[in-house]
């Protein structure tokens, strides 16, 4: 509840800044535009105003942001990624240990490791040949 005001708040200030950050007199004339006398609020009181006013805003929106970091951090907890997992429940002497038997075939033997296959060369000119030996090349009738 707190949470969804502050972030309310934020976006609030943060449109406001928006807004006065737009509304300020142009001090550069980047472009070629901006920066006459004509423009709107041209005394210096209303840029004094207009400054002060970013400033205030600008604390605003850092210190609400500061502060809904901390507060979302201390509702999610202070427990971990692995804290989580609950990998204190794994004991490690059992990791390494061959599967059980099943228990219907109490003398069932246990699968083989895994064999990788034979690696072959193929060539399309010259056939397969096992890894190691050159393929014999083809003769000429």
């Amino acid at each position: 509840m707190l949470l969804t005001l502050l972030l309310v708040f934020e976006v609030l200030v943060s449109i406001m800044l928006i807004i006065v950050v737009l509304l300020q007199r142009s001090e550069g004339g980047v472009l070629g535009v901006g920066g006459g006398p004509s423009g709107f609020m041209t005394t210096r009181g209303a840029g004094d105003l207009m400054t002060r006013t970013t400033w205030i805003l600008a604390a605003l929106f850092f210190s609400v942001a500061l502060l809904l970091t901390v507060l979302a951090g201390r509702e999610r907890g202070s427990a971990s990624v692995v804290d989580r997992l609950k990998v204190d429940a794994i004991n490690p002497a059992t990791l390494n240990q061959p599967p059980p038997t099943p228990k219907g075939q109490p003398g069932a033997p246990t699968p083989a490791p895994f064999q990788a296959p034979q690696p072959t060369v193929h060539n399309p000119f010259l056939g397969e040949a096992p890894a190691g030996q050159a393929p014999a090349p083809p003769t000429k009738p």
